[in-house]
C-alpha cells in the first residue's frame, strides 16, 4: 500500500508541475472513471439489467469527466465529445457482431479448472458482457484521439478564419494520419506487454501457433486490440467531419463562427 501512495503521490506531483490545474484535473479524473466503472461492474452483477445499455452511460459519463471536466465545456470539447459518442455507438453494433461471431465470451479452457468449483449459470449474457469489456478497453483511445483531432482544427481556424470547409476537413485527417500509426501501435504493445506472461504459459504448455490464436483468451484479446483500431480510425474522419461542419457554417450565411465559446 505504500508503494501505491507513493507512486501516486509521484504521479499527482508530476501531472501538476507539469500541466498545473489540468494536471490536478486529469488525475482527479482517473479515481472519477475508476469509480464509473467500478458502479457499473456492480450494476452488471443485476440479472435484468442490460450490459449494453450500462456500457452506453458509462462511456458518456467517461466522455464527459475526460473531456469536459479535465479540458472544460467549450466548442473542441463539445465536438469531441459529440465524435466520441456516435463512434462508440457504431463501434459497438460491429462488436456484438464480432463477439457472437467469434464466440469470444465466457471463459477459456485455460481458466475452467479455476472456476470449475463455481457455477457459470449466473444470468448474465456474456455475449454483451464481452462487448462491453472491448468498448471499456477502447473508450480512453477514442477521446483521445477525438479530443487531439479538435483541439488542432480549432487553432487552424481561430488563426486562419477564411479557411475552406473542405481544407480544414483535410487538416483534419492529415493530423489523424499522423495519430493513427502511433495510436494503434501503442494499443498493441499495451497488449502484448500486459499478456505476456500469458504468452510464455501458452510456451510452456507446448502449444502449436495455431492453438494460441484459436485460444479464446488470445483471441479475445487481440479482437480488442483490433476494435480499439477500428475505434481510433473511425474516429478521425468523423471528428475531421463535425468539426469542419461547426466550425465553419453552412453556405448562404455570411457569418463565421471565429470566437472560441
Amino acid at each position: 500500500m505504500n508503494v501505491l501512495v507513493l507512486l501516486a503521490a509521484i504521479l499527482l506531483i508530476l501531472m501538476i508541475l507539469i500541466g498545473g490545474n489540468k494536471g490536478k484535473r486529469s488525475f482527479i479524473a482517473i479515481f472519477l472513471n475508476f469509480g464509473v466503472i467500478f458502479f457499473t461492474i456492480f450494476i452488471m452483477t443485476i440479472p435484468k439489467a442490460d450490459p449494453i445499455i450500462l456500457t452506453l452511460i458509462a462511456s458518456t459519463v467517461i466522455s464527459c469527466i475526460n473531456l469536459f471536466y479535465i479540458n472544460e465545456v467549450n466548442n473542441k470539447t463539445i465536438t469531441a465529445f459529440i465524435s466520441t459518442i456516435i463512434t462508440v455507438v457504431i463501434l459497438l453494433f460491429f462488436i456484438l457482431i464480432v463477439t457472437e461471431s467469434a464466440m469470444i465470451q465466457g471463459f477459456g479452457a485455460e481458466e475452467i479448472e479455476e472456476l470449475s468449483y463455481f457455477s457459470l449459470y449466473i444470468g448474465v449474457d456474456f455475449v454483451k458482457i464481452a462487448a462491453s469489456v472491448i468498448i471499456m478497453s477502447t473508450i480512453g483511445a477514442i477521446t483521445d484521439t477525438a479530443i487531439a483531432i479538435s483541439s488542432p482544427m480549432r487553432e487552424m481556424f481561430h488563426h486562419h478564419s477564411s479557411i475552406s470547409r473542405k481544407e480544414l476537413f483535410a487538416f483534419g485527417i492529415s493530423i489523424g494520419k499522423d495519430i493513427l500509426g502511433t495510436s494503434t501501435n501503442t494499443l498493441f504493445f499495451a497488449f502484448f506487454g500486459g499478456y505476456l506472461a500469458l504468452l510464455i504459459w501458452f510456451k510452456d504448455l507446448h502449444y502449436t501457433l495455431g492453438e494460441i490464436v484459436n485460444s479464446k483468451i488470445f483471441s479475445a484479446e487481440l479482437i480488442t486490440i483490433f476494435c480499439a483500431g477500428i475505434g481510433v480510425a473511425l474516429i478521425i474522419p468523423i471528428t475531421a467531419w463535425i468539426n469542419s461542419y461547426f466550425l465553419i457554417k453552412p453556405r448562404g450565411k455570411n457569418k463565421i463562427i471565429n470566437k472560441d465559446t
